[in-house]
């Protein structure tokens, strides 16, 4: 990002006692302090900590499998060229089975080659979703026979959960981690 972060994590002595209060809910519950989105959101200390709240079942809760999950999260990252959330999620997706070339391919902003049954299913689920605002009957049953009813739900809260983090730090312009390089390429326009 060629621009300066426009919200910046706040310093403990800067912070009001709600938003103390409230970094000390997250840390607790997640084991390490507010970054990305939640250094944004902690501004408004309770959606942060009602993001969190859904965040901890759609993150690490949810019914689809691990990969497909993050595979998710990355198509989303993917589509809203949201860098941090691209960096910290590749690895955990390629730590979950993802394929290399399955996440290089969604980088590309390319429809995967060779993905799984239940990857596929995923992924046009979530790119008609994202560029249709709706999916198809078609990719809608796919899904439902891949992941049930209540995984169908998680797939559009993981989808849109991750799309808000992306609109959070999009418009912050949270920088990527300390030492890493942006790896994705704006779409054109």
């Amino acid at each position: 990002m060629a621009t300066a972060d426009r919200m910046p994590p706040i310093a403990a002595e800067k912070m009001t006692a709600d938003q103390k209060k409230a970094a000390e809910e997250f840390a607790a519950g997640r084991g390490y302090s507010a970054r990305g989105p939640f250094a944004v959101m902690l501004r408004s200390p309770e959606v942060m900590l009602r993001a969190k709240a859904m965040g901890d079942y759609l993150r690490f809760r949810n019914v689809l499998p691990k990969r497909v999950s993050e595979m998710v999260i990355l198509i989303t990252a993917r589509e809203w060229t949201q860098q941090f959330e691209w960096i910290y999620h590749y690895t955990i997706a390629l730590e979950a089975g993802l394929s290399r070339e399955v996440a290089d391919a969604i980088a590309d902003g390319r429809r995967p080659a060779a993905m799984a049954t239940d990857e596929a299913a995923a992924y046009d689920f979530s790119i008609e979703l994202h560029k249709n605002r709706r999916v198809s009957d078609a990719t809608y049953a796919r899904a439902l026979a891949a992941f049930g009813e209540q995984g169908i739900v998680d797939l559009i809260g993981v989808n849109g959960y991750y799309s808000f983090l992306a609109m959070m730090m999009n418009v912050a312009r949270t920088a990527p981690p300390p030492g890493k390089v942006e790896p994705l390429k704006a779409f054109p326009g």
